[in-house]
């Protein structure tokens, strides 16, 4: 028994050091990706910073990776964090939304911070959550940026 468990265990190891050699593609197209997102539903500086800092990583083209990120099996784990993401909503891609579907995508960005669902826990475990003051913030510039593509369907007729 006791030869199984070590045979077991230096299986697994072997496994761990394999995997290390195995990476995931990096999410990392540049800064000015978001450009456009920025430029349309103008956020304040401190909405642009939350923004950076708690939500870019996920839900753009450009992530800034902290430590952990080069160890397997965390980086697979990110990886398809940041996939699910950018599935979800992406900023990078704000220019090739319709007016309908940019103002459905800050519609659910109002839902989920509102509801505490955004950030998701396991990104706040490690990197801190958003303050309530944080979070009205966000709320606010989320509905002013909504008004112009209401206004646009309202005109659109949809």
């Amino acid at each position: 028994m006791k030869k199984i468990l070590k045979y077991l265990l230096l299986l697994a190891l072997l496994a761990l050091v394999v995997i290390q050699f195995i990476r995931p593609e990096k999410n990392q197209e540049g800064y000015e990706t978001v450009a456009a997102f920025e430029a349309e539903t103008k956020p304040t500086a401190e909405v642009a910073a939350i923004l950076k800092s708690h939500c870019y990583d996920c839900h753009s083209n450009h992530t800034i990776y902290p430590w952990y990120a080069e160890i397997a099996p965390a980086s697979f784990w990110l990886a398809d964090h940041i996939e699910d993401g950018k599935k979800h909503f992406n900023v990078s891609d704000w220019g090739s939304y319709s007016v309908k579907k940019k103002d459905h995508k800050l519609e659910e960005l109002f839902e989920e911070v509102e509801e505490g669902e955004m950030p998701l826990d396991s990104y706040t475990w490690i990197h801190g959550d958003i303050t309530k003051e944080q979070q009205k913030l966000l709320l606010q510039w989320a509905q002013l940026a909504r008004l112009q593509y209401k206004a646009g369907l309202e005109v659109s007729g949809n």
